[in-house]
């Protein structure tokens, strides 16, 4: 059933939507290596924030099954970006874990997509600014805060 909202909400709504989306769009453009898909970005930077995880606790946490989890798992080890080592208690399971390449990438990916966006946030007003610091924490917790 399609929700009746108002002119003004569904104005914030449209709006709201687009500037996240052209956002995004900008910041995944500053991106140093674009052979790596954002898929596997997401899970070097679960792996980066939750350290060594099995590869069923990794696709978990990135919200996908996990035959494709192994798929991504295997590009990021084919490109020197994650491990994969023995359970120390489960011999059924794997660690994966992130190498020092795979965080040197994701430092370097973060650092240039940062870097355009600090540019951009140097151009506003100080009150600008903290509007967004404000807007940032809301949009946080619209989004769940999952990972």
């Amino acid at each position: 059933m399609l929700n009746i909202v108002s002119e003004p909400e569904y104005t914030l709504t449209s709006r709201l939507r687009l500037a996240v989306v052209r956002l995004n769009r900008r910041l995944r453009a500053q991106r140093t290596n674009a052979t790596v898909t954002l898929t596997q970005i997401s899970a070097l930077s679960c792996l980066h924030k939750c350290g060594p995880l099995s590869p069923g606790e990794l696709a978990a946490k990135e919200g996908v099954q996990p035959p494709s989890m192994t798929r991504v798992i295997t590009a990021l080890e084919e490109l020197g970006y994650a491990t994969r080592s023995p359970h120390p208690s489960d011999g059924r399971q794997a660690i994966v874990a992130l190498t020092d390449e795979g965080r040197a990438f994701l430092e370097a990916d973060i650092s240039a997509r940062e870097a355009w966006l600090d540019k951009r946030l140097a151009e506003l007003t100080a009150e600008e600014r903290a509007t967004l610091t404000r807007a940032a924490e809301i949009i946080d917790r619209m989004a769940g805060n999952q990972n």
